[in-house]
């Protein structure tokens, strides 16, 4: 964390309404006359934590924060109506407009990066930067990979306990197996399956697995709205039109100053996926950190995106 500018608290925080039944926490930091930037945690379903504002020269930038929908301070909690990447998407821009801000960055990795491709897409005239980490296109080879086979051949004392929940006749499709439970009326059901999800994320996501990181993914409030809402958006093929969507319209944003960066022994989103974006996007500023895996607090990510932030 030695990359990181210090701890700071927020200027100013409130709540946004943005549907009849979604309540957004949102929070601003740094300079109220700085750059504007908005942040896209990851998940979907993760919500935002404290470090999180430590990415940005608080004297240059204006950072907005905020928790998506059902998870979080956003309110209901681990709703999952009314709750697809397009109703993200115009939850930015309504936060946009809400704040009197005209342009902004974009910063997002791992799901971030996906809603963050997603927005700049559908409002490249918004969008002043982008910065991505971690990248995930919700593609079906993507879920394949992390969720039925693959990062299993890799990590096969963590998958055991990930699949633990399931009956082995229900094993040949994990998502909708887990989908079934999450969304089960039993809490104990929905409580099993959402430890068991969230903290086989956990133990892939750093090149050195992290005990603490696999604790907290496991407790009980944070795995419901994580796991829950992850499954959904996963089970609903992130709600694009088509698999590849997202590499079919980059060419919209291609003009749009970014950088791409990737771990090269992310397990939960392999660099495949970061090739493929970064060979449909050469304009983009593109670098593999040599020994990270996934997490964005790892220090070779941490130093490449604080440096990228200071410069651009």
């Amino acid at each position: 964390m030695s990359h990181l500018y210090p701890e700071i608290e927020p200027y100013h925080t409130d709540t946004l309404s943005v549907s009849d039944i979604h309540t957004l926490y949102y929070e601003e930091v740094g300079n109220p006359e700085g750059r504007p930037v908005v942040f896209l945690h990851g998940g979907p379903g993760g919500g935002c934590q404290a470090n999180y504002r430590r990415y940005f020269d608080p004297k240059k930038w204006r950072i907005i924060l905020f928790d998506q929908r059902g998870c979080g301070q956003s309110t209901p909690f681990a709703e999952l109506k009314e709750n697809t990447t397009w109703d993200l998407v115009e939850d930015i821009e309504k936060l946009r407009k809400h704040l009197n801000i005209d342009t902004w960055a974009v910063f997002g990795g791992s799901w971030g990066s996906t809603l963050s491709l997603a927005y700049s897409i559908t409002h490249p005239e918004k969008v002043t930067a982008i910065f991505l980490r971690g990248i995930f296109m919700l593609r079906e080879k993507e879920i394949n990979w992390f969720y039925q086979e693959g990062a299993s051949y890799i990590f096969p004392d963590a998958w055991e306990k990930y699949i633990e929940p399931i009956p082995e006749n229900e094993r040949g499709n994990l998502v909708e197996a887990f989908y079934k439970r999450l969304t089960d009326e039993n809490p104990k059901i929905r409580s099993q399956a959402a430890r068991a999800w969230s903290v086989w994320e956990a133990s892939t996501s750093k090149l050195i697995q992290d005990e603490n990181l696999m604790e907290s993914f496991g407790e009980d409030h944070f795995a419901e709205a994580f796991a829950r809402i992850e499954c959904h958006y996963f089970t609903n093929k992130g709600f694009f039109e088509s698999d590849d969507y997202l590499l079919k319209n980059v060419g919209k944003i291609r003009h749009i100053p970014a950088i791409i960066v990737q771990g090269r022994y992310d397990v939960v989103c392999p660099p495949t996926s970061a090739w493929d974006l970064h060979r449909a996007w050469p304009e983009a500023e593109f670098v593999m950190v040599p020994d990270a895996g996934h997490s964005l607090s790892e220090e070779g990510i941490t130093k490449v995106l604080v440096e990228a932030t200071d410069r651009l």
